[in-house]
């Protein structure tokens, strides 16, 4: 089964005034076939928690520990975890100008299994993959996000997730910038790779449209670089209600004792 277990994890940030702690001692499991959504305000530490878990150098986790099955993950170097099964979809995907998109996924596929895709096969499971996220197929000859629109690059992402089919996704605010239409495709994929039964997703949002599509397991609240709360479903609709302002100054926030 597979489970990445995340314990009392501390991350800082290097700023002008020396380091900043962002996260002060989150726990989280998430095993196999299990969907959390992170909810929470803008600087709460939410997408620190995504990037240190790929291993984002800008991060420095200052204490507590990260397992995938058992594993260490934060002895890792990044393409270590890619390969371990853990995969990001960036809040923010980057332009990487002349590598073609058809190579990079093959690259990448490639890295990951340790042998190259049978040539047939794959183009046969790209194309496929491509048709379902609604991806004009010259998407393969560009290169990787260049000139994409920002509706395109969150595509584009989920057809990674699909192609790469990883053991857990965090997916960091994958429904920022997408009109309807774009969300509801990047949600059937999300859905799709979901089905599989054997997958742990991590949905890191602000809001609760996606949530509407891509149904969570569990929602977790996060507040000054902590969970403030954790519930199901309707917390998240309790949340869309009333807000995050309960949460300021309240006692839950304290360190334990």
């Amino acid at each position: 089964m597979a489970t990445l277990d995340i314990r009392d994890l501390h991350v800082t940030v290097e700023t002008e005034d020396g380091p900043k702690e962002i996260l002060k001692g989150v726990d989280l499991v998430i095993r196999e076939g299990e969907t959390h959504a992170i909810m929470g305000p803008n600087g709460s530490g939410k997408s620190t928690l995504a990037y240190s878990i790929a291993g984002h150098p800008k991060y420095t986790v200052t204490g507590g520990s990260v397992t995938l099955d058992g594993v260490d993950v934060l002895a890792m170097s990044v393409d270590e975890r890619a390969r371990a099964g853990l995969f990001l979809a960036m809040q923010y995907p980057v332009e990487v100008p002349g590598v073609s998109v058809s190579n990079f996924l093959r690259t990448a596929k490639t890295a990951i299994d340790g042998e190259a895709p049978k040539l047939r096969t794959w183009v046969k499971d790209v194309n496929a993959a491509m048709g379902a996220m609604k991806m004009d197929p010259t998407f393969a000859t560009r290169s990787v996000n260049e000139g994409f629109s920002g509706g395109e690059k969150k595509r584009h992402e989920i057809l990674q997730l699909e192609l790469l089919d990883p053991k857990v996704a965090v997916l960091d605010e994958t429904d920022s910038g997408l009109d309807i239409d774009a969300l509801k495709i990047v949600s059937e994929g999300v859905n799709r790779y979901k089905e599989k039964g054997d997958k742990g997703v991590l949905l890191i949002t602000h809001y609760t449209r996606i949530l509407r599509y891509i149904k969570p397991d569990f929602v977790h609240v996060f507040v000054d670089g902590r969970i403030a709360e954790e519930g199901g479903s309707e917390l998240a609709d309790r949340l869309e209600a009333e807000g995050y302002d309960r949460f300021h100054d309240d006692e839950r926030l304290s360190p334990p004792l």
